[in-house]
């Protein structure tokens, strides 16, 4: 009998099941044609260089080049397109724990930002082919267009147990040449993550608007590297948004008579911020709402007298655990950040209430004023891309303004 099912098994998965090996199936074509960009690329030889000395070698990638920055890595499963579009990526180089990227291609819609934002790419398994019907590109297309240097076919896992162990730390990838001595010495010149303000460099250059004229609530979005899904939430929301540069004044933002103002996630270091710690001062004294996400939750943090520091690794992914202090429900977010604010200085704080904690590490995940209607969350409430656990904080920031 046992025999019988088996023999039936095996006729049915060699009948109806297709085994894709580097992408399309001859037997699975007519449900999805081959298209352009979707041939394999040559191996060029490429390599990527830690700052402690760590080389990994592989090939390339996209772009022949070289390219530089600070290395993390991101534990997602899938949207490789909205996380390289994420402003607050600026200035990293990605490393997708995901062992194949590029296996649905690209399709302009799922991007968060005008143009992709890493300085570099790392992937283990680099998917030129693709299987999905609304694809526009192949990954290898989209990332030439986009000039993107990045690297393949390097031990992923390998990487992150080095980086986990050592920290972050700058990186530098190259298929223009191999020589490691060449490689550190460019590698030097490269400034370090702590200390550096990049918000003002991928935030808007000129003030826009966002939604219907004719919403219920206008509200000021400061732009320090905002993603388009996070837009969207606000505008669902019966919000029409005005998007200001990252160096805006305050007096400047005021004069619109907003009901509210949002603090947007960006990359940097929220330390070197000066600027911005000042104008979220001047928000908490006008008496609006205010509402920060990932950098602005480090910002309101600074600008309530509590400290931020660089974290050991960070937190990126689609897949964090959070445990919401005020009702007891956990969450699962979405998250980018290498920077987190300091959990002594908001226990001895006397205005400030924990409201989220992550249930990996104990961070502090989210913080609420007592005295000023003004909250954040270290996590994505958005989550373009990841689960949509979260997205009642835009609700709980609505009825701050009613």
């Amino acid at each position: 009998m046992q025999s019988a099912l088996l023999g039936k098994l095996t006729s049915f998965a060699n009948t109806h099941i297709h085994t894709f090996s580097g992408g399309i199936s001859s037997s699975s074509r007519h449900d999805v044609s081959l298209r352009p960009g979707m041939e394999t690329i040559e191996k060029v030889p490429a390599v990527l260089l830690l700052e402690d000395g760590t080389a990994y070698h592989g090939f390339s990638a996209a772009k022949i080049g070289t390219t530089t920055g600070e290395i993390c890595f991101n534990t997602g499963m899938t949207g490789y397109q909205e996380i390289f579009t994420d402003p607050s990526y600026a200035g990293q180089i990605l490393l997708m724990t995901n062992a194949h990227i590029g296996n649905y291609g690209a399709f302009r819609e799922e991007t968060e930002s005008k143009d992709i934002k890493i300085s570099g790419l790392v992937v283990k398994n680099y998917t030129v082919q693709y299987s999905r019907r609304m694809t526009e590109q192949s990954i290898q297309d989209y990332l030439l267009d986009e000039n993107l240097v990045g690297i393949y076919g390097v031990d992923t896992r390998a990487i992150v147990r080095h980086i986990r162990d050592k920290g972050a730390m700058n990186a530098i990838i190259s298929s223009e040449t191999t020589d490691l001595e060449e490689l550190k010495r460019q590698l030097d010149a490269v400034p370090s993550m702590a200390g550096l303000e990049l918000a003002s460099t991928v935030s808007t250059k000129e003030s826009y608007f966002v939604g219907d004229p004719n919403a219920g609530r206008k509200v000021i979005v400061y732009d320090f590297g905002v993603k388009k899904s996070i837009l969207s939430n606000l505008t669902d929301r019966d919000c029409y948004l005005k998007v200001l540069p990252a160096k805006t004044p305050f007096s400047e933002a005021i004069e619109w008579n907003p009901d509210a103002f949002f603090i947007s996630n960006g990359p940097g270091d929220p330390a070197s911020m000066d600027y911005a710690v000042q104008t979220v001062k001047e928000i908490l004294n006008s008496g609006k709402p205010l509402f920060g996400i990932c950098l602005g939750h480090q910002l309101l943090a600074l600008a309530n007298g509590i400290g931020t520091y660089k974290m050991h690794n960070g937190h990126r992914g689609a897949n964090q655990p959070v445990k919401n202090l005020v009702t007891g429900k956990s969450e699962i977010t979405t998250q980018n950040h290498g920077f987190g604010v300091n959990p002594d200085d908001v226990r001895n704080s006397p205005n400030t209430i924990i409201t989220h904690v992550n249930l990996n590490d104990d961070t502090i995940e989210g913080i609420r004023l007592k005295d000023k209607p003004a909250f954040s969350v270290q996590y994505h409430p958005e989550a373009s891309p990841g689960p949509h656990d979260a997205r009642y904080l835009f609700d709980e920031f609505v009825g701050m303004m009613k």
